[in-house]
């Protein structure tokens, strides 16, 4: 029988100059086969992980146009082995478990972002069951990688990572995935309410947009993509994603791969830690702290914080790196991405085929007819609110919105602001005039 190793449709190295130059979400289709990992079924992680309790997220099954955030749902701590009879519907009088007062029929749940490392550290022979080495990065398995096991319908809200790219391995069920490039940022109303350091959320309900609340959204380029057990998506830098399980039980594991921005990224993270804390604090009543956040820290933590990102990051600079000793080679766009060596971009060609489908844009159309009614809303209310003209002799008094420390903070903290703010810092800090793209 052959070895799965060698029936790989790219080996470490050719997967490592593949990513370099992918400009899109991408599915890799054959590269994960021969994992271990691809038999973590959440029956067989109840049995490996047996009493150990995992923190579960709930959210109601039902059609709204807002997102729903972590601060707004239900949480309950419970065993895979109680959350897999809960999806079985064992939970009668003789099943009363931690979901008992959770309806499977009215209810998803989510064990979301679970760290493999904290998971199996009385297991540590299971972390070698995920082969991230197989696409190049020598060393990471399970250690470096999350898991996440919810039902059909858990979901994550759409927000952007502000570190890296991310690796993603579907293991059981299907899950969907709505993906958006940093160009629409503009279009998606990005937010820093809820706050969770490094993550960026968007205030739309991507699947089911409210046009009239949030007009732009209507000019975003969404990317969807089924990912399927087996598959492994890869999730440029800054990318947008919104992702829905579809099977009544999912799992998958992710990786995320740092690069050399997050020094910048991180800089700007401690602006935005130390700004919303300045504004925030933890006894307020709104839940703008992610539960996944430990709580407020003080002022001075957090101009150190601020400092030592500052600090990490000059001293980079100052150090350059191979990429960047080679920055004659490269060309990059408008988001920063690699976007081809010079000296490759004859011999090399993204081999795009069945090993390797890019996930492409949906159709301008198709999002005109899904949004039609809303679309309509939303024109129906501009003309309701447009104030009454010369013609019938009144004039209405223009109603203000009240403006809230939420509404500041969006402004505040708005990633075009951070990130010229960031900016200026590394000018004040190392003295130079350039932008942080010479740091990029």
């Amino acid at each position: 029988m052959a070895d799965p190793a060698s029936t790989k449709p790219f080996g470490p190295e050719e997967t490592q100059r593949i990513l370099r130059h992918l400009q899109t979400p991408t599915v890799f289709t054959n590269m994960a086969a021969g994992w271990p990992a691809l038999l973590w079924t959440a029956e067989r992680l109840s049995h490996c992980l047996r009493d150990k309790v995992l923190r579960f997220r709930l959210g109601r099954k039902e059609e709204k146009n807002t997102p729903l955030f972590e601060t707004q749902c239900s949480y309950v701590e419970a065993r895979l082995e109680d959350f897999l009879s809960w999806t079985r519907d064992q939970t009668g009088p003789l099943h009363v478990g931690p979901f008992c007062e959770y309806p499977n029929s009215e209810y998803w749940a989510y064990a979301d972002y679970k760290y493999i490392a904290m998971l199996f550290e009385d297991r540590p022979s299971m972390f070698e069951e995920v082969k991230w080495s197989d696409f190049g990065f020598e060393g990471r398995d399970g250690r470096a990688s999350t898991l996440w096991v919810g039902t059909g319908g858990a979901n994550t809200p759409c927000h952007l990572d502000s570190y890296g790219f991310n690796l993603v391995l579907q293991v059981q069920g299907r899950k969907r995935w709505h993906l958006f490039p940093p160009e629409d940022t503009v279009n998606l109303y990005p937010t820093r309410i809820p706050y969770e350091e490094s993550s960026v959320f968007s205030r739309v309900h991507v699947v089911h947009p409210d046009l009239r609340r949030f007009p732009a959204f209507h000019g975003s380029r969404v990317h969807v993509v089924t990912l399927q057990p087996g598959q492994v998506l890869y999730v440029p830098r800054h990318w947008w994603h919104y992702v829905e399980s579809l099977d009544p039980v999912t799992v998958s594991v992710n990786s995320w791969i740092e690069l050399e921005e997050d020094d910048v990224e991180r800089v700007g993270e401690a602006v935005t830690r130390t700004v919303a804390c300045a504004f925030k604090r933890d006894d307020d009543t709104d839940d703008w702290l992610n539960p996944t956040e430990d709580g407020v820290a003080s002022h001075q933590d957090n101009m150190q914080s601020v400092n030592l990102a500052l600090r990490a990051c000059a001293q980079r600079h100052n150090k350059p790196t191979r990429d960047q000793r080679d920055a004659g080679l490269l060309k990059r766009d408008s988001g920063r991405q690699i976007k081809e060596r010079i000296k490759d971009s004859v011999a090399f060609r993204v081999p795009f085929g069945p090993h390797l489908i890019a996930v492409l844009p949906e159709t301008t159309k198709h999002l005109e007819v899904q949004s039609q009614e809303e679309e309509e809303e939303r024109r129906d209310g501009l003309t309701r609110c447009r104030p009454a003209g010369p013609a019938d002799g009144t004039h209405e008094e223009l109603v203000l919105a009240t403006i809230t420390t939420n509404d500041l903070l969006d402004c505040l903290l708005h990633p075009d602001v951070i990130a010229r703010v960031t900016e200026l810092l590394l000018e004040r800090h190392t003295g130079s005039h350039g932008s942080t793209n010479d740091m990029k």
